[in-house]
């Protein structure tokens, strides 16, 4: 009879030391698989300038920089119809098919009826200065990052209506996508992740910084005295009182990126406020307070639309606040009905508002339809 030999302590010691550190070095799946054929790969960083005034801190993920490489490809594939996963011409449907550069990235009408036939709950917002967003997109902010509102775009059923794999599948049949991916990413085989990536890329370098206003505060152009009056009123209490939802002259991007219940109802039946985000009864009927931003050209405005133009907004604020439980302090004039503006403060105070249109942002060849001939492409 053989006798089993006995193995030594010092192969058993080492044998046990290998499983631990094979085990350890194990990595965790990542949320959103990347492909396996990554390669190594040098896209150049693209630098994001801060306009002047502006803060210095800026919201990019630090695992999605910005790169021309990921810039580029998320340009093309925010104006490629076939994003919603169909290449039939009457069934396209992009991210810029609700927003349009010339309407500062948003849509001019509301409610909207998508190809499912389902009508947008809420406006289009404005895709403006995002990248000092501080992770509250929506009109209620449930959503943390832009790359989730391109995947949660292509899913809904009143927006593109369809599904992300079948979105991925029709990417990948486009054979230049392949050589962008590789360029953007380091491989050929585009997912909903590096496709998410790469359109938020995009979407972070829509900077507005030109306007009348930003023009006045570099030294470069004198506002008219309506203009003049009009900031005024726009940053007194005793004024319009907007500031303080919107930022006063230290605050260049025109929101707090807060949220208010603005007086605008007594009875809330919307699912979809602050509310449903944070279960505070002060958050009953409250939205974000929107950039002001190139305002002239985002309307209808309110988070339902119900105001068709600026004076609309204004006579609203003026003399038709509505109370409720929830409605927010900041309303000073609230007792009144709203802040009482004559016709020429009013006047004033809408020269202001659009002395922050910025009509270069509307028209920048870098935020633009690569393929404006493209059928596939929407403008």
């Amino acid at each position: 009879m053989k006798r089993n030999k006995l193995i030594s302590p010092a192969i058993v010691i080492a044998l046990t030391i290998t499983l631990i550190v094979l085990v350890n070095c194990k990595k965790e799946d990542p949320i959103s698989p990347l492909p396996e054929n990554i390669e190594a790969y040098n896209p150049t960083p693209w630098v994001f300038e801060i306009p002047y005034g502006f803060p210095t801190e800026i919201s990019i993920p630090e695992d999605n920089p910005l790169t021309e490489e990921g810039i580029e490809l998320g340009r093309h594939l925010f104006y490629d119809g076939r994003l919603a996963g169909r290449d039939h011409l009457d069934s396209l449907m992009s991210c810029s098919s609700c927003h349009r550069q010339n309407l500062s990235f948003e849509l001019g009408s509301h409610p909207v009826s998508t190809i499912s036939g389902i009508q947008t709950p809420h406006v289009m917002l404005p895709l403006i200065n995002l990248a000092w967003n501080p992770g509250t997109y929506l009109w209620n902010g449930k959503v943390k990052q832009i790359e989730d509102l391109v995947w949660m775009g292509i899913v809904a059923p009143h927006e593109m209506n369809s599904d992300t794999n079948r979105a991925v599948a029709m990417l990948r049949s486009i054979p230049m996508y392949a050589e962008m991916c590789k360029k953007a990413f380091g491989t050929d085989q585009i997912t909903i992740d590096l496709a998410s990536k790469a359109i938020a890329q995009f979407i972070m370098t829509l900077v507005s910084a030109n306007s009348k206003f930003d023009r006045y505060l570099r030294g470069e152009y004198q506002l008219s005295a309506a203009e003049l009056d009009g900031f005024v009123l726009f940053t007194t209490e005793e004024g319009a009182d907007c500031f303080h939802c919107h930022g006063a002259s230290g605050n260049p991007l025109f929101t707090t990126h807060l949220f208010y219940n603005n007086g605008k109802d007594s009875v809330f039946n919307d699912t979809r406020d602050r509310f449903a985000v944070t279960g505070d009864p002060m958050d009953i009927g409250a939205y974000k307070a929107t950039t002001l931003r190139n305002i002239e050209f985002t309307g209808p405005y309110m988070h339902d639309g119900r105001f068709q133009t600026l004076e609309e907004v204004i006579n609203f604020y003026s003399e038709s606040l509505i109370h409720s439980p929830s409605i927010s302090p900041l309303m000073h004039h609230l007792v009144y009905g709203g802040n009482q503006l004559t016709p020429t403060e009013k006047q004033n105070l809408l020269a202001f508002l659009k002395s922050l249109t910025d009509t270069d942002f509307l028209t920048n060849p870098a935020f633009s339809n690569p393929r404006p001939t493209d059928p596939f492409f929407i403008n």
